[in-house]
């Protein structure tokens, strides 16, 4: 883990340099009339955008690690759920439990694994509408009905998906991953707030 954080702040030390100039190359130009500085706010927000989605895989991590060692078989199947356009709702219990916040769905008890959860989210599988609840290594059970959250998203209305994982993160200390049908997206709800890990 340790080289994962060193790993992580050379990252970002190296993007907040080229932040800094960025904004030092805008401010010098912002008084020359010949010189158009829309070019420089994209690169800007590249940068930032690429900022964001390397804190988040890292703070993914560090959440999802110390409550199941199978962390990467989740980031990898939420990898191919969003190359294919298929939505997403995973639920990872922390110390909290969630079952009493639930309509329970569909007990599974299986061992995790990359190509299980692919195929529980596979569109037309009567359990890939609700969340896929896990409890340390193991998934429990999916199609679960997760309570919803009334919040919007920089000013955006939220689709179901995402209202759930808010909803629950509210109300318990679980991690949730959303993957978008939509736009195939990946986001995390934490602590009642929602985090892009994939643009």
């Amino acid at each position: 883990m340790k080289r994962d954080e060193d790993q992580f702040i050379a990252d970002l030390t190296k993007y907040i340099f080229e932040i800094k100039e960025d904004l030092t190359k805008i401010e010098e130009n912002l008084n020359d009339t010949d010189c158009c500085i829309l070019s420089n706010f994209e690169h800007l927000a590249r940068l930032v955008t690429d900022i964001q989605t390397i804190a988040s895989s890292y703070y993914l991590k560090s959440y999802l690690a110390p409550y199941t060692d199978e962390y990467i078989a989740i980031s990898l199947a939420a990898q191919k759920l969003s190359e294919k356009r298929h939505g997403a709702l995973i639920v990872v219990e922390r110390t909290v439990p969630v079952a009493p916040l639930i309509n329970n769905g569909i007990p599974i008890d299986a061992k995790i694994s990359q190509p299980l959860l692919e195929t529980i989210f596979y569109p037309g599988n009567p359990m890939h509408d609700g969340g896929t609840v896990i409890q340390n290594n193991s998934i429990i059970s999916a199609g679960n009905i997760l309570p919803l959250s009334n919040q919007s998203y920089q000013g955006r209305k939220l689709g179901t998906r995402h209202r759930a994982a808010l909803g629950l993160s509210e109300q318990t200390d679980a991690l949730i991953l959303v993957v978008s049908e939509e736009t195939g997206r990946i986001s995390f709800a934490f602590e009642g707030a929602l985090y892009v890990v994939k643009t």
